[in-house]
């Protein structure tokens, strides 16, 4: 696994036998036997390069992954002090991830440069069964035992729309009044489309709102509430500096909605990994020494 990694990453024949230190025919002679004991083709050859078959990539990606488990392995049993490198499988939603995740994970590699990062960016979070992160950033309850669940920090979800929008169809008073109005839907994560949860004290409603208008993309429902088209339901890590500027304005603030904390999650296996322990405290201490934390989340980074 070492040498396909190796070999993948010089992407020649000749630039793998220069940091093995063997002739070029060694290479090609080992990555036959490579592929006549697997039974499928890894590489395609070219004079001058080699590039990946669809069978070598997911070899590749489960290589490497096996390799720093192995390293990370190593290391506790020698009882070394682990400084973090290998490949970060980083999972995080769109907007969020794009806006905030994004500026962090290059901070990070500054710091920690042996450390690869793979940051995915989905609309929902992967499934728990797959193996499809190291680390996923995480709205709302931590899903279940089978992760290690840190709290980065509170959020709350609010209603809001643009003052044009109020001024022209009045704002609702109690949650019923949603009903009148138009509602911007947003198509994310298991909750039920188009039912709002609010309470107030031991209250509880469910509203089915409507609208004309919905996407799976957040920063997207946000822009048509700027553009006056309806009331939208959105963290308040999206519209703070609308609400503090005064292009949003919140309504209904004394009803509560779900609540909406940002979690770093990890499965169980990774709690002795350097680069996940070092990026969780990473994240840990920035949302701590944020300076809007007061208003519930970090809105300016």
């Amino acid at each position: 696994m070492a040498f396909f990694s190796l070999l993948a990453r010089c992407g020649s024949f000749s630039g793998a036998a220069r940091e093995m230190d063997v002739p070029p025919p060694a290479v090609s002679k080992r990555l036959a036997q490579m592929e006549a004991r697997l039974g499928v083709q890894l590489l395609n050859r070219t004079t001058r390069r080699v590039s990946l078959t669809q069978e070598g990539e997911i070899y590749l990606q489960h290589a490497r992954r096996i390799l720093v488990d192995i390293e990370d392995m190593e290391r506790l049993v020698g009882n070394a002090i682990a400084t973090p490198k290998g490949l970060l499988r980083v999972n995080a939603t769109q907007g969020f991830g794009r806006s905030h995740i994004s500026p962090l994970i290059s901070r990070f590699t500054k710091q920690h440069p042996e450390v690869q990062i793979e940051l995915q960016l989905t609309v929902n979070p992967p499934p728990l069964s797959e193996d499809a992160f190291d680390v996923c950033i995480r709205f709302g309850e931590p899903p279940d035992a089978r992760v290690i669940a840190r709290q980065l920090a509170p959020n709350r979800r609010l209603l809001c729309a643009a003052p044009a929008y109020l001024a022209q169809h009045g704002t609702p008073r109690v949650p019923h009044d949603l009903t009148r109005h138009n509602c911007i839907g947003i198509r994310q994560g298991n909750d039920g489309y188009g039912i709002w949860r609010l309470s107030a004290g031991k209250q509880t409603e469910s509203v089915k709102v409507r609208g004309n208008l919905s996407t799976s993309d957040g920063e997207i429902a946000v822009n048509w509430a700027l553009d006056g088209h309806g009331i939208v339901m959105r963290a308040e890590w999206d519209i703070a500096k609308y609400l503090r500027s005064g292009r949003l304005r919140q309504v209904l603030e004394h009803w509560q909605t779900p609540p909406a904390d940002i979690h770093v999650v990890y499965p169980q296996r990774h709690q002795l990994s350097a680069r996940v322990r070092a990026f969780v405290d990473f994240l840990a201490r920035h949302f701590e020494k944020s300076s809007t934390r007061a208003a519930g989340l970090v809105s300016d980074w």
